[in-house]
């Protein structure tokens, strides 16, 4: 009481002729109180609402499970199951204010680190550890399975792994395997087993079998006397990782940090990360799934906004009898924009609830998906809190909250008469905003797909040319009821019946109606077609690039990790090979500086010999010359060379795959960057910054009567191939396109849900115009007919306007890949996109057409709307 008392005092008394007026909020328990007696009432036309908040809650929360899954989880450690802390180097590139992009190859250690380690306060014992990528042999071929990894003995004691038979390797041609793997491999001690370092085979004496401490999931185990496994290493004074068994009674994570500050320059792994040392793919999976997560949750976000404010919009429309009758008998602007305000705050809030459950369950699907693919390793758990699932239940009531707002706009603005006179026939004209800036868009959708391309340089033209999609869609949303009443008329210059007649005005007369059912199916055309159609060409430059470039006569691969690089120099003094080109394959990241800041590019990289090059391969060199690559040069795409701002004779900063950071002076920019890599480096350079130190092929030339594969004969993982052997070089930011092709099938999933529930919507709520077409004559089966041509037109317009939506974007990344305006359409792809579009819309309007049908006439034309 006495709160409300000097509140009173200090606001004042009202002034003298003015009413105090009391200031109602949208959240205020009475306008909140009114939004729901008005939801009760029309629960038909808040389902559609709700379905679409619902859905887009489901797939938002899936997206930040997975996103925190990527940020938190891990897998439990295998090979340093016993280790409290695993100390490594730093997998990553340091990038001020930005995500830290990982490396692709292995980090190094100095091999006195162990013992640095060793020294430190709380640790029992610090072992060193190496890896070396090992092949086994059963029968002269390959053994399926995990990739297998050598190391020394010493090294056994991390897991720990116990003899389960036979004695530890004493001499350089002694093994022990894990149990599964001898299992696997058919050997048991005093066996003899054939193992492949490179692309070298070896015969060695299994001596023992040891059982490891937990089961090997993701690698197979062989372990080497010390000396033998650090000869096969190739890298002596390095180690790959010091495992950390830490005394009786001392804490992980304290000992990690005392480590960090003894030892500088090495970064410590407890825990599940502890895996991201045992092998990289952990990390760059774990990478991949947060990149992912981010970039489809941020799309999905922008979809559920333009979708739930659609479905409000169209709400909103079907009820203009009821709001004109509001504003008619005195309610303000305000009070209507704060009703429908609460309204879309409620059901919004209600769908986000609704859809949290199912989300969580989406995110478990997309777990499973994500892991049978191969992006993320077997036991990488999923993280569940309550985190994503309150961020998406408070975007999605954001969502509905803005498409309220701007669903309601018009409706609270028009005044009492007007509102009563535009219940009859729906307004013509579309807001002067509205319209100005949906036709502003169009040419800016077109000038960014066309005019960036061109004058753009690199991967610029690239995103400049694929947003003009997103830009042309949004101008489809405000133009909808033009461009839908435009198609109308358009066909209703052909002569039809009756029913083509009906269906034609029908749809000039409720263009907006209709329009906003169909921007959805639309949306789905353009974004599927813009999708699929630049990962066709994408990929069909590529394989262009690679299959085309590649002129030498003969390709070899490699069955296991690759091909040791002596081998090159081996097959050259082979009588009748002519030429022999070896190929490395990296990845590396190039920084630049743009302003104040610096950029960085993940970049597909090979290393090759530039005296092979003009035999072997076809780069197709724009300007320089290839002869000059040696030491610290590069060559650079044409995509990359305009995105780095780099030409020859330029400079630029090379991260090579293991970190190392070389200045490197660009000779040659090339056209094939798609097909053979972004950047091409000199092949000893690649070579010495690898984790295997291994070739991807080797291109050869010989004479007609050289025998290649009889050369070959001593190395059983090897095999001659034609050109078509050579795989495209993945960009380093497509990620998995199985993944992508998940990820897209979702978002076009909601789009299709969409679809059908605004469908659905529009149609059922026609029952009133449906029952005045049977009283005056029309019989059912005519205007079913009539429903059957608006659902063509509906099909015919989404296909026709997605299709035009899509085709600048197409287009300008086709010429900024390839220099071409024709991008890579596969007919029956299209023809899918078309299929679906009429699978989704022909069912969505006439199923209810034919439930509202079901009443008779004179019970139908007195239902309320």
């Amino acid at each position: 009481m006495s709160r409300k008392k000097s509140g009173a005092q200090a606001v004042g008394p009202p002034a003298a002729g003015k009413a105090k007026k009391k200031k109602v909020r949208t959240l205020s328990r009475q306008n909140l109180s009114l939004a729901w007696s008005t939801i009760r009432g029309r629960k038909g036309g808040f389902t559609a609402v709700l379905i679409a908040v619902a859905i887009g809650s489901a797939v938002i929360s899936a997206c930040g499970v997975l996103l925190e899954t990527g940020i938190s989880s891990g897998v439990p450690a295998e090979r340093y199951h016993r280790t409290a802390v695993v100390v490594g180097g730093y997998q990553a590139m340091e990038v001020e204010g930005d995500a830290d992009p990982r490396l692709s190859e292995r980090v190094r250690l100095p091999a006195d680190t162990a013992e640095k380690v060793g020294a430190v306060k709380g640790v029992e014992s610090a072992v060193g550890d190496i890896s070396v990528r090992t092949t086994v042999l059963r029968n002269d071929s390959v053994l399926d399975g995990p990739p297998v990894y050598g190391h020394g003995w010493s090294a056994s004691v991390l897991a720990p792994f116990t003899l389960r038979s036979g004695t530890p390797p004493r001499a350089a041609g002694d093994v022990v395997l894990d149990s599964v793997l001898a299992r696997r491999a058919g050997v048991a001690p005093g066996d003899t087993v054939t193992l492949v370092t490179g692309s070298k085979p070896g015969s060695y004496r299994v001596s023992g079998v040891a059982e490891p401490a937990v089961s090997l999931e993701r690698q197979g185990a062989v372990f080497f006397t010390d000396d033998e496994a650090a000869r096969l290493h190739g890298m002596p004074g390095k180690i790959d990782a010091v495992g950390v068994l830490a005394a009786k009674g001392t804490d992980a994570g304290d000992l990690a940090d005392r480590i960090e500050k003894a030892v500088p320059g090495v970064v410590t792994y407890t825990g599940d990360d502890r895996s991201d040392a045992e092998t990289l793919d952990v990390g760059q999976m774990r990478s991949f799934v947060i990149e992912v997560a981010s970039a489809f949750g941020a799309t999905m976000i922008l979809l559920v906004i333009i979708v739930v404010a659609g479905t409000l919009a169209l709400s909103v429309q079907q009820r203009r009898r009821e709001l004109a009758l509001l504003r008619a008998v005195g309610a303000t602007p305000r009070q209507v924009l704060r009703m429908i305000g609460g309204e879309a705050v409620i059901v919004g809030g209600i769908g986000a609830v609704l859809g949290a459950v199912p989300g969580i369950l989406l995110a478990m699907l997309l777990h499973s998906v994500f892991t049978a693919a191969g992006a993320l390793p077997p036991g990488f758990s999923l993280v569940i809190t309550a985190t994503p699932v309150l961020c998406a239940l408070l975007i999605c009531v954001l969502a509905a909250r803005i498409g309220g707002w701007l669903a309601a706009r018009r409706a609270a603005k028009v005044s009492a008469v007007e509102a009563l006179g535009d219940v009859a026939v729906e307004p013509k004209k579309l807001g002067w905003f509205r319209l100005t800036l949906g036709v502003l868009l169009v040419p800016a959708g077109l000038a960014v797909a066309i005019v960036l391309p061109i004058a753009l340089p690199g991967e610029s033209a690239i995103e400049g040319a694929a947003s003009s999609a997103l830009v042309l869609v949004i101008a489809v949303g405000l133009l909808g009821p033009k461009l839908f009443g435009g198609v109308a008329s358009l066909l209703a210059r052909r002569r039809g019946d009756v029913t083509w007649f009906l269906a034609t005005a029908n749809s000039r007369a409720r263009a907006r109606r209709l329009s906003a059912a169909t921007t959805p199916l639309i949306m789905g055309v353009t974004m599927a077609s813009a999708q699929l159609f630049s990962g066709t060409t994408l990929a069909a430059t590529a394989h262009d690039q690679a299959v085309d470039g590649v002129i030498a006569d003969h390709v070899v691969t490699s069955d296991s990790a690759g091909i040791s690089p002596g081998l090159a120099e081996e097959l050259r003094g082979v009588p009748g090979i002519r030429t022999v080109g070896p190929v490395a394959r990296t990845s590396t990241i190039l920084t630049w500086p743009d302003g104040d800041s610096i950029q960085y590019r993940i970049s597909t990289a090979q290393g090759v010999d530039p005296a092979a090059v003009p035999d072997t391969m076809n780069l197709g060199v724009l300007r320089g010359d290839l002869s000059g690559l040696t030491g610290s040069t590069v060559a650079l795409s044409r995509l990359v060379a305009g995105t780095v701002g780099a030409d020859v004779g330029g400079q630029v900063d090379v991260h090579l795959g293991d970190g190392t950071v070389q200045k490197s002076k660009v000779v040659a920019v090339y056209e094939n960057g798609l097909g053979f890599g972004d950047v091409t480096l000199p092949h000893d350079v690649v070579l010495a910054h690898t984790t295997d130190h291994l070739d991807q092929w080797l291109m050869v030339n010989t004479d007609r009567e050289a025998d290649l594969s009889a050369a070959l004969k001593p190395y059983p993982t090897l095999s001659v191939r034609t050109a078509g052997a050579v795989t495209a070089a993945p960009t380093g930011d497509s990620g998995d396109g199985g993944i992508s092709l998940v990820l897209n099938a979702v978002l076009l999933g909601y789009l299709a849900i969409a679809v059908v529930n605004t469908l659905v919507m529009a149609t059922i709520s026609r029952h009133r115009e449906f029952a005045l077409l049977r009283l005056v004559g029309t019989r059912t089966r005519q205007v079913r007919s009539m429903m059957r041509q608006e659902a063509g037109i509906i099909v015919v317009c989404a296909v026709v306007v997605g299709t035009i939506a899509a085709l600048p974007s197409l287009i300008g990344m086709s010429y900024a890949i390839r220099h071409s305006v024709f991008p890579s359409v596969p007919p029956l792809m299209y023809l899918g996109i078309v299929i679906a579009a009429a699978v989704i819309a022909w069912p969505a309007v006439m199923l209810p057409a034919r439930l509202a049908l079901r009443p008779p006439a004179v019970e139908a034309v007195s239902r309320p709307e």
